[in-house]
């Protein structure tokens, strides 16, 4: 029986051919596609820095895991191993629980909850459960960690109804197509593999790598913004553009002011 970190050990293998342009690299470009995610990182925090000088944790923390995301995606695709599987897999769901626990809005919170810390339990302990579940069957766990994002997408529908700043409106309206761009590649790869080795592009789960991160890069700053509303009152959210609004292309982030309330 093959060791956990042995070289293609996992029971996931995607479209892109193994060990083509490196004998140490199974997927060359679905590996090296995840520097998008070590570029992430940094830039929120560069960005919304004026948010992190007024609540540091969350935004760190955050962004810590998805660094962590980085590092064990690169990790799996790089050995196909079983061990890099699970790990990649887990950071993902760790990273969503976290975001969870720190950002979600306490108007949406169980009636049972009665307090943040509270819910910092129950999503600790669903997500251990979680993690000990998914050692059952790896390869339904990201079919699972995609179906998150439709109730992602249902909170957002939600708080834009509250919302008139049309700069918002338009920044998640982004976000949404890069993550529509994003999963249909991932879709892709799993589901039209056959199709794309037959034209010798394989590729699309490296696609996805790097528009999933184009799509939190207009997430968290969202996210950050209906937080503001909801837990730093003497704050008004103000969207910002960089590297400015005139550019075709920009990056947004979030601008703390004094004073309320926009949304």
């Amino acid at each position: 029986m093959p060791s956990i970190f042995s070289y293609q050990s996992a029971e996931v293998d995607w479209c892109e051919g193994n060990f083509e342009r490196s004998q140490i690299i199974a997927e060359y470009y679905n590996t090296i596609s995840n520097v998008s995610f070590f570029i992430l990182s940094p830039v929120l925090l560069y960005l919304n820095r004026q948010y992190c000088q007024q609540r540091a944790l969350p935004l760190y923390f955050v962004s810590g895991l998805l660094l962590c995301v980085g590092i064990f995606s690169t990790y799996f695709h790089m050995t196909l191993s079983y061990m890099g599987q699970l790990l990649d897999e887990l950071s993902i769901l760790w990273t969503l629980a976290m975001s969870y626990a720190f950002w979600y809005p306490r108007v949406y919170f169980p009636r049972c909850i009665k307090s943040r810390k509270h819910f910092f339990w129950l999503s600790g302990i669903t997500t251990v459960i979680s993690t000990f579940m998914s050692f059952i069957k790896p390869a339904f766990n990201a079919y699972a960690l995609n179906c998150i994002a439709f109730h992602l997408l249902y909170l957002t529908r939600r708080e834009l109804k509250k919302c008139n700043d049309k700069r918002v409106h338009r920044m998640a309206k982004v976000m949404v197509m890069w993550w529509v761009l994003a999963i249909s590649s991932w879709i892709s790869d799993r589901w039209l593999c056959g199709l794309w080795q037959a034209i010798n592009f394989p590729y699309f789960h490296s696609f996805w790598h790097v528009l999933i991160a184009m799509s939190l890069l207009y997430c968290c700053p969202l996210v950050i913004y209906f937080d503001i509303n909801y837990e730093m009152p003497k704050f008004k959210p103000k969207l910002g553009y960089w590297p400015s609004d005139s550019w075709p292309v920009v990056v947004p982030y979030i601008i703390l002011e004094e004073s309320h309330k926009q949304c």
